[in-house]
């Protein structure tokens, strides 16, 4: 519970928190809108996936489209920090999203649609079997695509990635020699999906249950090529981009352009004021806040 007290920050203390540094991301952006908002208080959610309560609105990073979640979206703490942490590239996460839009613009831009190789690609964890069908394919046709299982907490043996010993994790920047970058949900919306528009390659989208606040403004065939979870069309897809160079191009342009002139972390932070502000006309107009007797102020934290 987040209460705001005369354009002052309150929450439990740190000893509390379920994941801090989730906390820490989310805060950055109340402490630098808050003199914009009104006393009131929120339940925000850091967990993966949503925690309905009856009657009560909670805020959440992520929910599937399929089930009777309720819960109101809002942009992902990872935007700042408590990104998700892979191996010895991203050892304590992915990093600020202003950093890492500087760093796969110049990595799209070292390497260009032209120079690109004209294979898919997808490097990471067995968090679903969802998964298996493209790293399978990847072994019986290496010149359709790059697919590989890395380790996740829960690796134990090669039998967990498929009988095969796990792939090493690698930077997002060096995703980007590829032209067509696939995307998938893990336990909830993936944080990877936004960063791969970035390397300036297709992107092939799977499943569409799971979305971030962002989602509802990307158009299929339009901002990338959406494919269903049982990847029965995967082979005839990675065909068709081939063999449509010019089209598939212009989508990933157009996926590209709107991540970059849209998806900036200023917008981000226009985004969590507009929705402060509507949830408080649905929900605390007119309610005095009171102090929680155990809540502590939050200050400004050094930059991750």
């Amino acid at each position: 519970l987040f209460q705001i007290i005369n354009h002052r920050l309150y929450r439990q203390t740190e000893d509390q928190l379920i994941f801090p540094a989730r906390n820490y991301g989310i805060e950055h952006f109340l402490l630098n809108i808050i003199d914009s908002l009104p006393d009131m208080e929120f339940l925000i959610n850091t967990y993966d996936w949503p925690q309905s309560q009856p009657n009560i609105p909670i805020l959440s990073f992520s929910k599937s489209l399929l089930s009777r979640d309720t819960d109101i979206l809002y942009p992902a703490w990872s935007f700042w920090d408590g990104g998700p942490a892979l191996g010895s590239v991203y050892p304590t996460g992915i990093g600020r999203w202003d950093i890492m839009r500087q760093t796969l613009n110049k990595a799209r831009q070292d390497i260009p649609w032209s120079k690109k190789e004209s294979r898919g690609f997808f490097r990471g964890s067995r968090t679903s079997s969802e998964r298996d069908p493209l790293v399978l394919l990847s072994r019986n046709h290496p010149e359709l695509l790059d697919a590989q299982y890395t380790k996740n907490q829960a690796w134990k043996s090669d039998q967990d990635t498929l009988g095969y010993p796990p792939a090493n994790e690698l930077k997002h920047e060096a995703f980007c020699k590829f032209k067509y970058l696939f995307n998938f949900r893990g336990v909830a919306a993936s944080f990877r999906l936004r960063h791969l528009f970035l390397c300036g390659s297709l992107v092939i989208h799977v499943g569409s249950d799971w979305i971030e606040f962002f989602y509802d403004r990307l158009e299929p065939w339009y901002h990338y090529i959406p494919i269903t979870t049982d990847l029965y069309d995967v082979e005839n897809i990675l065909l068709f981009a081939q063999n449509n160079d010019r089209l598939v191009g212009k989508i990933t342009r157009q996926g590209r352009d709107f991540i970059w002139n849209y998806l900036t972390m200023e917008n981000v932070e226009l985004y969590w004021k507009e929705l402060l502000l509507e949830y408080y006309k649905l929900f605390g107009n007119g309610k005095q806040i009171v102090k929680k007797s155990k809540h502590v102020q939050v200050h400004r934290r050094a930059k991750p």
